[in-house]
């Protein structure tokens, strides 16, 4: 027995499993009498206004000028862009950039930045998550490259943290993300691209 198959067993034999019904009934006793929504108009100018107040650039396009900002914003940095499966073609149809389907671990470093989807977004905290499904690849294209330009559909946009919950699937591998890579651990100095991308871009698709 390794390790962790030893530690597994201890929690195991400390926290005996509990039948699924009794666990369903727990969890039907808590109150979730909170307020599921704080905002019912304007969620897409709530949302940019959130995200551009953690120093990413917003822009606002209608679905036929996504190609064409894709474009314009991936000619500002010269370089290759990591593009995962599932990313509609179409998004980055009309950008010269090289593109390179689905990087390896190994190429991250050496791109100039990544385009990805997401799954969902919150207005009210102007943050984006991924689940690293079809169009967003795995956790570490969102958070290896310097750059990040992330395209977001307004159909995606929650007006609130419960409402985006519930369209997300607590199995898949989440990942919150609330403007570009920032710390202040330091003496309170802010320093950005130490957990993540230095420069986040949004493409809202209204």
């Amino acid at each position: 027995m390794n390790a962790r198959e030893e530690i597994l067993r201890r929690i195991e034999r400390a926290a005996p499993a509990r039948p699924a019904a009794e666990v369903a009934a727990s969890y039907d006793r808590i109150d979730r009498g909170y307020l599921r929504r704080h905002h019912d108009d304007a969620i897409l100018d709530l949302f940019a206004e959130r995200v551009a107040d953690y120093r990413a650039t917003v822009l606002r396009v209608a679905a036929s000028e996504v190609a064409s900002a894709v474009a314009e914003r991936l000619a500002t940095r010269p370089g290759a862009y990591g593009v995962p499966s599932g990313l509609p073609e179409e998004w980055t149809s009309a950008t010269g950039a090289a593109l390179v389907r689905d990087p390896s671990a190994a190429s991250l470093d050496g791109l100039a930045g990544a385009v990805t989807g997401c799954a969902a977004a919150v207005a009210e905290t102007g943050t984006i998550v991924l689940d690293h499904g079809a169009g967003q690849g795995p956790r570490a294209l969102s958070l290896v490259p310097d750059y990040h330009l992330i395209v977001v559909l307004a159909a995606q946009v929650a007006a609130d943290v419960p409402e985006a919950l519930e369209r997300l699937d607590p199995r898949r591998p989440l990942t919150f993300v609330s403007g570009p890579s920032a710390t202040s651990d330091i003496e309170l100095s802010r320093v950005e691209g130490v957990h993540g991308p230095r420069t986040l871009e949004v493409v809202v698709v209204q």
